[in-house]
């Protein structure tokens, strides 16, 4: 599973109800202040041990600041929100040619079940976790604090051996 993980001091998702192209109409299904906003994608061979494992390094992940101006705290100590987002396209194969290959990301209905459990776990661990639509056409607005930018991942399982 991937994440990219950014600090914002606030964001929100909207769901369009039209097209990719439709006016700025919707239904807003997250919004945060501050904290982070996660991006995660889920990849072939991933189960819910990657899934654990990602929302752990995503909740222990020290990128806010202490009393010195040091990334040492993580989100909770931070008092910080949690916005999950589902994204695909961060399982994209870039390494060749113009075009991405999504052949690495996990078929709808699996990457849909795995980001429900983390879903479900991010919210058994912080509360109040807002979220996009899984699969639908969102837009998002973030303001980004730093800016910090930091992409995880824990490989998937090797099904070759």
């Amino acid at each position: 599973m991937i994440a990219l993980l950014q600090r914002v001091s606030e964001a929100s998702v909207l769901v369009n109800e039209g097209s990719a192209g439709s006016a700025e109409s919707g239904e807003v299904t997250g919004a945060i202040s501050a904290g982070i906003l996660a991006f995660v994608a889920v990849e072939k061979g991933d189960t819910e041990t990657q899934a654990d494992r990602l929302l752990q390094r995503i909740l222990a992940y020290r990128i806010f600041d202490d009393e010195n101006g040091r990334m040492n705290l993580n989100v909770q100590q931070a008092s910080g929100q949690l916005l999950l987002v589902s994204q695909f396209t961060l399982a994209a194969d870039t390494n060749c040619g113009n075009r991405p290959s999504f052949t690495p990301a996990a078929e709808p209905a699996e990457g849909r079940r795995l980001f429900d459990y983390l879903l479900k776990s991010a919210r058994d661990a912080m509360g109040d976790v807002p979220c996009g639509r899984f699969g639908a056409h969102m837009k998002v607005s973030l303001v980004n604090d730093g800016p910090v930018t930091f992409s995880l991942r824990v490989p998937p399982v090797d099904n070759a051996g």
